[in-house]
């Protein structure tokens, strides 16, 4: 993440100039792990196995996809944990995740192998393989698994890498893979005559060359140093590593989703046709290999604009949120109107690429190309839509957008579609869900945008950091309908210090040029989602604004601070008292009928809701438990009256500051 000084040029800077810089190196970087996909299958089908052995890839392929979703889950999830620990420059915590997270991946990379091993035919079967290609499957797939620690490993620590400010190191890493993957599969295939055996030698050798590279980066880092404590698993902060992961995870295991149906059923029907199973599974294995560099443009320009939206978003600059969404349409209709005529009009010039067999090959791999991908303008307009909305905290329509193209409407159209037209109806299940898929996004994004106002108001009120003496630091975290904040209030007055809880969300807002009310509302979503919109590029960016204007009020003197886990922010402080309010619920209620008028009802719904989005926030900031007496040094029971309790406060901090 970003500092504070460098995050207001995005609201400032011509949006065209930020989308090219921060575009082209997600763009590039996302090719080259492509070319880990496609490399194999383009050496393999011009070798002597020819379309088999090119069917036998496409089979192994999602069963990897399996163990780089773990991988990428906790990989983005630490890299997501590392950010949030650099915004609070916390440097004791961010290193267990990322050393929790080598752990549990490199545990998993080895049951991942050992069942793989186990389970070999069973899996290939499943995911597509005839009696005619098992036995390639086999081989290749033998070898692969020996990469498996490696490559999960690679991968979950690159992203690390990216957030640890090293970008062009990550890039450099899986460059470092991929050429030594083009050079050695010639070399394996052709020079060795290993065949299959080859491609998956030159696979691994060069997974093993990405790992090693990545690992020696370790010994340079810019923001965590690795010990054997990182490596002792703290299940508080790794359940935050998850959870800021699952995104990745759910993305990833729908593409799994989507090979085994498809593949399935392309090979169940594929045997009942002239084609057979093995070359519907081949010709699709190339076609979404080819996809996926198409689909890989399209995402590195969305992430490169994910920063421009959250930011925006996040300062109510709604004109330029909406002047990034049209460029980044507008590249991305491009991307895909190019690759749609390239499809249509020369498919033979592609497949040729993956090596020439018979007639009826090149007859379905010419259908695949063009019925299969006939909507892949739409395709990438959705893939778009979907990170865009996760990018301005819209987690639920992300997730909306994203399977509804690929799961709620592609596996069953998979399913019913081959019984009306055999064969082929596997591929026409994706133009038919990319068209149903963009009425959805399309529908969802209209509203979205109706619901914005059309400017942003600027901060009015003169809000400062008040003037004050050397002296205690007092933080009070307070359960919903405590009164804790007219307790931080009265506690202020009778200190004569100043309060802060309001003007807090201000002081942010002013510093980072982010917007007071959105500032102020970052804890009030709805909590099935909460955790989710936690983890928003506009989110991070408020809590980084709110983490650094809470240690500049508590660089100014005594005060009293409420709420936002400032307890948390500011635990190295020597002056810091850190207090938890709390009250029985008959008082709870009691309170907020008299503040806010709710029903009973109204009134417990709204506490456990408010409660359980501020125990995720602070789950989130600090990998702890909200209201554990261990993170406390005063827990009291506000049930007494405001008054009492604050004289109460009083009383504790003379009898620990003698």
């Amino acid at each position: 993440m970003e500092n504070q000084s460098d995050n207001k040029y995005l609201g400032k800077e011509k949006i065209s100039k930020l989308l090219f810089k921060f575009s082209i190196p997600c763009i590039l970087s996302l090719l080259i792990s492509s070319l880990y996909n496609i490399v194999d299958q383009i050496f393999v089908g011009n070798s002597s196995v020819g379309y088999l052995g090119n069917a036998a890839t496409t089979v192994v392929y999602p069963i990897t996809i399996i163990a780089v979703a773990f991988a990428w889950c906790f990989g983005d999830g630490s890299a997501a944990y590392l950010s949030l620990c650099q915004g609070r420059n916390d440097t004791k915590n961010s290193h267990k995740s990322i050393g929790n997270s080598i752990l549990v991946t490199f545990i998993i990379s080895i049951i991942f192998m050992i069942l793989g091993y186990l389970l070999m035919d069973n899996l290939l079967y499943s995911f597509g393989a005839s009696d005619v290609t098992i036995s390639l499957a086999r081989t290749y797939f033998k070898i692969i698994l020996l990469g498996i620690p490696f490559y999960m490993l690679a991968n979950s620590v690159n992203s690390v890498i990216r957030a640890d400010g090293s970008p062009k190191f990550s890039m450099a890493s899986t460059l470092l893979g991929a050429i030594l993957n083009i050079i050695l599969d010639p070399i394996f295939i052709f020079v060795f005559g290993w065949g299959i055996a080859g491609a998956a030698w030159a696979t691994i050798i060069g997974q093993i060359a990405s790992f090693i590279l990545s690992f020696i980066y370790f010994f340079r880092t810019k923001t965590f140093k690795l010990s054997k404590d990182s490596f002792k698993m703290d299940f508080e902060v790794f359940s935050n590593v998850v959870k800021l992961g699952i995104s990745t995870f759910i993305t990833q295991m729908s593409i799994v989703v989507i090979s085994l149906v498809c593949n399935m059923t392309l090979a169940k029907y594929g045997a009942m046709s002239k084609y057979g199973a093995d070359i519907p599974i081949a010709t699709i294995g190339i076609c979404m290999k080819v996809f996926s560099i198409v689909i890989n443009i399209v995402v590195g320009i969305v992430l490169g604009a994910q920063p421009i939206f959250g930011y925006n978003y996040g300062a109510k600059k709604y004109e330029r949120v909406k002047e990034t969404f049209k460029l980044v349409m507008i590249s991305s209709i491009i991307v895909g109107i190019l690759s749609t005529l390239l499809f249509e009009l020369c498919p033979e010039m592609i497949i040729k690429m993956f090596g020439t067999s018979n007639h009826l090959y090149m007859e379905f791999a010419v259908q695949t190309f063009r019925i299969f991908l006939m909507l892949v303008t739409f395709t990438c307009l959705i893939k778009a839509i979907s990170i865009f909305f996760q990018a301005v905290g819209e987690p639920l329509k992300a997730t909306i957008v994203s399977l509804s193209r690929d799961i709620i409407f592609f596996v069953p159209l998979v399913l019913i579609l081959p019984k009306l037209l055999g064969v082929t109806g596997p591929l026409w299940a994706a133009p038919l869900s990319d068209f149903i898929g963009m009425i959805v996004s399309g529908t969802l994004t209209i509203l979205f945008f109706k619901k914005l106002s059309p400017l942003s108001k600027p901060i009015k009120e003169n809000v400062i950091i008040k003037p004050s003496r050397e002296g205690v630091i007092i933080t009070i975290s307070r359960e919903h309908g405590s009164a804790g904040k007219y307790i931080g209030e009265v506690l202020a007055k009778k200190l004569n210090i100043p309060y802060y809880y309001k003007e807090l969300t201000a002081l942010a807002a002013k510093e980072s040029g982010l917007d007071k009310e959105f500032v102020s509302k970052i804890n009030s979503t709805n909590d099935v989602w909460h955790d989710l919109y936690l983890t928003t590029s506009p989110v991070k960016y408020a809590i980084e604004a709110q983490d650094k204007i809470i240690s500049k009020i508590a660089s100014h003197g005594s005060c009293v601070i409420v709420g936002r886990a400032a307890d948390y922010v500011l635990r190295e402080n020597p002056n810091l008292v850190r207090i938890f309010i709390y009250a029985n619920q008959d008082y709870k209620v009691q309170k907020l009928q008299e503040m806010y008028g709710d029903s009973q009802r109204d009134a417990i719904k709204n506490m456990n809701k408010s409660d359980k989005n501020r125990a995720s926030y602070y789950r989130l900031i600090s990998g702890k438990t909200w209201g554990d007496y261990k993170n406390y040094d005063l827990l009291i029971d506000a049930s007494y009256g405001v008054e009492k309790t604050a004289n109460a406060i009083i009383e504790y901090i003379k009898s620990i500051k003698k």
